[in-house]
């Protein structure tokens, strides 16, 4: 089964490849890698949530909020790859929550991120992970999640 079989079975479809707001690029690609920039959960043009975790965001909501972003974050790679058939595997993710000082559950929210990956690309989808608590992220974004991915030889 293809990637885009396996994302059509799920459901989805990938979004619009969210503009930048800043001086950067959604994605980039760098001899067989593409890097995206932190991809913050937008659907249909607006946030799904704001705020910081632990304190008016529930953790289900920033898990919900890590799945979204790393959709933009795939469709940003696909994007720059020519199609998400051509991404041959997810190497890292980088997940960013905003939370409180006393939230210790980043890696939690950030598995809906990375179970998506596999969900999408099967074992080519595992990767390495960091999931980090800051203070805040842009827009007041609870979640802001970056990728990085192999492009398949040849393309």
């Amino acid at each position: 089964m293809t990637h885009s079989e396996r994302l059509a079975a799920l459901g989805l479809e990938l979004p619009e490849v969210v503009p930048p707001v800043g001086s950067y690029v959604p994605a980039i690609r760098h001899g067989e890698f593409i890097t995206t920039s932190g991809q913050v959960p937008f659907l249909d043009g607006a946030l799904i949530a704001t705020g910081i975790v632990g304190a008016t965001v529930a953790p289900e909501i920033a898990a919900n909020c890590a799945r979204q972003a790393a959709l933009n974050a795939i469709a940003a790679a696909a994007d720059v790859a020519g199609g998400l058939d051509n991404i041959a595997a997810v190497i890292r993710v980088v997940g960013y929550v905003a939370s409180t000082s006393d939230f210790g559950g980043q890696p939690a929210v950030m598995n809906a991120a990375s179970n998506l990956m596999t969900d999408i690309f099967g074992d080519a989808g595992r990767h390495a992970r960091s999931a980090v608590g800051v203070a805040a992220l842009p827009l007041g974004a609870p979640v802001e999640v970056e990728v990085t991915v192999q492009v398949r030889e040849g393309v």
